[in-house]
């Protein structure tokens, strides 16, 4: 039983999904380090000096224990605003960036169409249809005659 568990347990370590996961974490972790320090360092003293006071240094005292520290919430909110506003550009640069790398391709002329008879799919420039054995070429001559005549 545990033999089995550790083999599964391999297959899914092993996966290629994982390791991406687990670098996208790990670089994720270093990044929100870097962002904290942006907040904590630069952006909230630059802010003390409109509002005469770093957030983090915000509190309301409730009772002689008691006391909310609101300053490091806000600090908290504009880090993860911060944060989801560099993700979303760097989705958005990704995103352009794979739109220029992988053009589409004009759609291609159909190569099939189906048989006005016995409904079944045939070659674009088949004149007699292989399963019914209309003749697909009488039909579109008369249809172009009575075109012309109109």
């Amino acid at each position: 039983m545990l033999k089995k568990f550790l083999e599964e347990f391999k297959k899914f370590i092993s996966k290629g999904n994982v390791m991406d996961m687990a670098v996208g974490i790990i670089i994720g972790g270093a990044f929100t380090s870097i962002v904290s320090s942006l907040v904590n360092d630069i952006i909230n003293p630059i802010l003390g000096l409109f509002g005469g006071m770093n957030f983090d240094q915000l509190a309301w005292n409730i009772t002689g224990d008691v006391t909310l520290y609101y300053g490091k919430f806000i600090t908290a909110v504009v880090n993860f605003l911060i944060m989801a506003l560099i993700v979303f550009l760097l989705v958005k640069v990704m995103n352009t960036a794979m739109s220029r790398i992988h053009k589409e391709e004009p759609p291609k002329a159909p190569t099939t169409k189906t048989c006005p008879f016995c409904k079944s799919e045939i070659a674009v420039a088949a004149t007699r249809c292989p399963h019914c054995t209309s003749q697909l070429e009488g039909e579109t001559i008369h249809k172009t005659q009575q075109n012309e005549q109109a």
